[in-house]
């Protein structure tokens, strides 16, 4: 862990002040990839759903499909007893025997029928789900070729951008070694509170940036002074000169050149 060497207070503003244009810079980054990462994820979570859904379709039409097979094998059975019991009426003692017969092969010719009637309603089903696979199939295409598309514009910013955000978040973690804890807790903090997330910003035209209310003259010079640490009575950010400003700016220039 790096030692923390700030010892003056304009030590610790332009410290804070780089590591707020190094922050902002890293948000600029992650802005221009906006919601994409957000949008393949939602897309790549839809994609995951409609492949469930059609593999549990897919397993539902099998499931039927056996049902039918063994419906089938059943009316196979049921006409082979009915020859069965047929050919023994032939041979029957008695009215008893036939009857009983009779009324086996009418039990077997009611199982036939109603089997019939289950393979009918198992074939419409089929038909119904055949149909809800075609349309989760043309939706999935699409939704594919969306994300697809979605995915090719994530990468080219990814690739454009990734290598500089990795390189600025560790200079960003260098530069907060470089700074007392204290003010590194209260720096997050307040840009975690404020628009844009700056937490430090300079002094333009007589007002905090970003603000119209004015900093009397007093304040000005207070903060041109750099002996203590000023904060912005309405927005709670730490305050900078203009001259400290633009000297740090020109330096993260160059540590952005290079990195970018």
């Amino acid at each position: 862990m790096a030692t923390k060497t700030e010892t003056t207070v304009e030590e610790k503003l332009r410290a804070l002040y780089d590591l707020q244009l190094i922050d902002s810079r890293i948000d600029e980054i992650r802005n221009v990839r906006g919601e994409l990462p957000l949008e393949v994820e939602d897309l790549e979570d839809e994609v995951a759903g409609m492949n469930t859904r059609l593999e549990k379709l897919q397993g539902e039409l099998e499931t039927i499909e056996d049902s039918i097979k063994e419906k089938k094998n059943g009316i196979e059975e049921s006409k082979a007893l009915i020859k069965k019991y047929s050919a023994q009426q032939e041979n029957v003692r008695n009215n008893r025997e036939y009857n009983s017969l009779s009324k086996e092969i009418e039990f077997q010719e009611l199982e036939i029928q109603l089997s019939e009637k289950h393979i009918k309603e198992f074939k419409a089903q089929i038909e119904q789900k055949n149909q809800v696979i075609d349309e989760t199939k043309a939706n999935l295409q699409k939704r594919q070729e969306h994300l697809e598309h979605k995915q090719g514009e994530l990468d080219e910013i990814l690739a454009e951008t990734e290598k500089e955000e990795k390189a600025l978040i560790k200079e960003s973690e260098k530069y907060q070694e470089k700074i007392e804890d204290r003010l590194v807790n209260a720096y997050h903090r307040i840009r975690n509170n404020v628009k844009n997330g700056l937490a430090v910003v300079p002094v333009e035209r007589g007002a905090s940036g970003g603000s119209f209310f004015t900093i009397p003259p007093q304040v000005q010079m207070e903060i041109a002074s750099r002996k203590k640490i000023i904060t912005d009575e309405h927005s709670g950010r730490i305050l900078v000169d203009p001259e400290l400003a633009k000297e740090e700016k020109e330096k993260m220039e160059q540590l952005f050149h290079k990195v970018s």
